[in-house]
């Protein structure tokens, strides 16, 4: 009876901590990823893409409260050189604004809040779609995850 009780116990903690770290709550203090779709093949009408729906960037932020800075890049981009916001209000990881910077064109927003990039209205962000985590990992192992962003999902810039 007891190695049933401890077995589940077990179970329930490892679902808890997967769900946590697929729904992106579980992260490193002060880091924020965002993860996009890219249309292949298409055109975004809406927000349904044409073409194929595929697993896009996945944009990575770390806020440093104490510099007042939050830098930022492309996990998975080589190429793609890195850049800083130097002067930021931050609450925390999940919850800060920046003032644009000369780096500003390289990454999809200057303002986080709750979590989500917050839409930029200048033209100077580069433009996205963000889907879920699980839905990026579907769609990077070459799942079929549909053609659609939902409304509330779709963040285009």
């Amino acid at each position: 009876m007891k190695r049933i009780s401890w077995s589940l116990a077990a179970f329930v903690v490892v679902a808890l901590v997967f769900f946590g770290w697929v729904s992106d709550h579980v992260t490193l203090q002060g880091e924020r990823t965002v993860y996009t779709a890219e249309c292949r093949d298409g055109a975004w009408q809406g927000t349904r893409c044409t073409g194929k729906l595929a697993a896009g960037n996945r944009f990575r932020f770390r806020a440093l409260k104490a510099h007042r800075e939050v830098l930022f890049w492309t996990m998975g981009a080589a190429s793609e050189p890195a850049g800083k916001f130097s002067d930021c209000e931050i609450d925390d990881g999940r919850n800060w604004r920046c003032k644009p910077s000369a780096d500003f064109p390289l990454t999809i927003t200057r303002e986080m809040a709750r979590g989500c990039p917050v839409k930029d209205t200048s033209g100077q962000a580069r433009p996205f779609r963000q889907i879920s985590k699980l839905r990026w990992l579907l769609l990077d192992s070459g799942l079929p995850a549909g053609n659609e962003v939902a409304d509330g999902d779709d963040k285009t810039s």
